[in-house]
């Protein structure tokens, strides 16, 4: 990715959005130009928008709304899930493609390795379907909501923080870095330069050489499942989460505004079934098989 040894969190390392295969635009890859409109993007809890510490994605305390709207997303009916599988034609942009590399694990299950940044508003949408996905397959604790950075021509989009959280399944592991916040740094320490984003997690040298072999656009947001199969970019456009707040966007899931969400929710499940060998059968049904990557 950029330079996670850099100090002063250039912002530069992220502002140019791709075309990744003709599609549109759907990551922020590693570039050099600056972004003329900023704003500090506050961290919230859910419903009433209760600001929380700005330089902190963990909410000090459960919110009662905030489990309500986790376990709204995590259970959307099955039904739902194989209708957006049967009807992905509408996919919006990324979509997964075979790699072939040593194992990628963790405590002996296949790792799902993510990168993201909490400001990055092709990032939110991913964030939504990755908690989709990844629910069918085990149980988040301490996720909490933000809300990503003012990156024209998006405004400000509801969406989750990994940072903090922790994921337990017994098919596979789940590794996030979410390598900046939605915390902008002031430039005024850094004259001259552009506004940054907080450092808030650096890969390993392990995961930065992931990176470089399977990611040679260095943007994010990037998954690999298990060194089988990659996903650079996000598969639903940010547009979708535009205006919504997160109560919002979780009902919109069982309805057509929110159906690019599940769609890219079940490419997500379909690379994960490829790594589980097609377990659970409760998630890895025959409408998500049918998107598999064929051998």
């Amino acid at each position: 990715m950029y330079d996670a040894d850099a100090e002063d969190g250039d912002l530069s390392s992220y502002l140019a959005p791709v075309n990744p295969g003709g599609r549109s635009k759907s990551r922020l890859i590693v570039a050099g130009s600056a972004l003329g409109v900023l704003a500090i993007a506050a961290v919230a809890v859910f419903v009433g928008l209760r600001p929380g510490a700005a330089n902190s994605t963990q909410a000090s305390h459960v919110d009662p709304a905030v489990t309500r709207l986790i376990a709204a997303v995590e259970n959307i009916p099955q039904h739902a899930i194989d209708a957006a599988a049967r009807d992905a034609t509408t996919q919006f942009g990324a979509m997964p493609n075979p790699v072939s590399g040593a194992p990628l694990t963790t405590n002996g299950k296949p790792e799902v390795f993510y990168i993201g940044a909490q400001f990055c508003p092709y990032c939110a949408p991913q964030n939504w379907a990755l908690v989709v996905a990844l629910s069918r397959f085990g149980t988040f604790t301490g996720l909490t909501t933000i809300r990503t950075g003012n990156y024209p021509p998006f405004p400000p989009l509801d969406t989750w923080a990994f940072h903090g959280s922790s994921y337990a399944s017994k098919y596979l592991a789940f590794v996030p870095v979410e390598e900046r916040s939605n915390v902008l740094v002031s430039a005024s320490a850094n004259p001259g330069k552009p506004a940054s984003y907080r450092v808030l997690q650096k890969l390993t040298p392990a995961q930065r050489a992931t990176v470089s072999k399977y990611d040679k656009g260095n943007g994010v947001p990037f998954i690999d499942f298990g060194n089988k199969i990659v996903l650079t970019g996000t598969g639903a456009s940010p547009s979708v989460l535009e205006h919504m707040t997160w109560s919002q966007i979780a009902a919109a899931l069982t309805r057509p505004a929110g159906a690019p969400i599940l769609t890219a929710a079940d490419f997500i499940i379909a690379s994960i079934c490829q790594l589980t060998g097609n377990r659970p059968a409760s998630a890895c049904t025959a409408d998500i098989r049918s998107l598999e990557l064929k051998s």
